[in-house]
Order: C-alpha cells, then sequence, then structure tokens
C-alpha cells in the first residue's frame, strides 16, 4: 500500500472532518486567470458543500464565468496533527429569495451553535437574501491526508 493510501481518509472520516470544521476556504478562477481563495462558513446538505455570499461578489463572478472551484476544509497546527479534505466541484448558484434564506436560516442556525432563529433574525436574513446567492458544489474528485496516520517511530 502507498503512502498516500495510508493516510487517505475514509468516507466517513472525510464526513465527520467536513461537519466539524466551520471554515472553508473556496478557490475560484479569478479574472486574471490567477486563483481566487475565500475563508467561508458553510453548511453541509446530503455530502455537499453549500455556501452564502453576496451575489456580486468577486468569487460568484468568477463562477458564473467558471463554475470550477476547488474547496478545502483541514484541521490541525502541527505536522503531524494535520487533516483535511480537499474537493474539485461544480458550482451551482442559486438566486431564487426563498432558496437562498433558507440557506441563510441553516448558517445561522449552525454558527449560533444550533439556536433557533427568532422572528427578528428571520426577517433581516429574508431581507438580506435579496442581495446575496447560496451556491451548492457538487463534488467531482476528492483528495483527503489524515498526518495522524502515519508512523512517526523514524
Amino acid at each position: 500500500m502507498s503512502r498516500r493510501a495510508e493516510i487517505q481518509l475514509t468516507p466517513e472520516e472525510q464526513r465527520d472532518l467536513i461537519e466539524s470544521e466551520r471554515i472553508v476556504v473556496v478557490s475560484t478562477i479569478g479574472p486574471r486567470r490567477w486563483p481566487h481563495s475565500m475563508p467561508l462558513w458553510y453548511v453541509t446538505r446530503e455530502g455537499e458543500i453549500w455556501i452564502y455570499t453576496y451575489a456580486k461578489s468577486q468569487k460568484v463572478r468568477n463562477l458564473e464565468r467558471d463554475p470550477r472551484a476547488t474547496l478545502l476544509v483541514e484541521a490541525g497546527h502541527e505536522y503531524h496533527e494535520l487533516r483535511g479534505v480537499e474537493i474539485e466541484s461544480v458550482a451551482e448558484i442559486h438566486r431564487e429569495t426563498d432558496t437562498v434564506y433558507e440557506l441563510a436560516r441553516e448558517l445561522t442556525a449552525r454558527y449560533a451553535g444550533g439556536a433557533q432563529v427568532d422572528e427578528a433574525q428571520a426577517e433581516a436574513l429574508r431581507a438580506q437574501a435579496r442581495k446575496r446567492v447560496a451556491v451548492r458544489f457538487e463534488p467531482k474528485r476528492v483528495a483527503s491526508w489524515d498526518h495522524r496516520k502515519l508512523d512517526r517511530s523514524y
């Protein structure tokens, strides 16, 4: 077995990492053909990562031009702790206010520790939804690693 294969995360480990971490770095292709990488909050739906952002943001403009994106979710501080998932994906931009609003509610609840969105928050999220989009990333290829699986006896 190759060293690369030894440190891959299982599908369950990938899911656990993605669901436990709070930041995804989304890399798109910018207008000058350079990578444009941004850290974002996210939610998962049926194993796919979704983000919520301004409709006029650079990342959305990039995805309108070219829907390919690479996502990175990682954890660890020291080399032997590093683990992560890199997902090559195709983005689907959703502009429907109800879709954007529902994602905003999910995102708000997730980052508020699961607290329910109250009426005032819901009204604010509905107003914001008109200027924002929801983006679903359909995974095409996944690479993963977990340096905790490395033999450190050397």
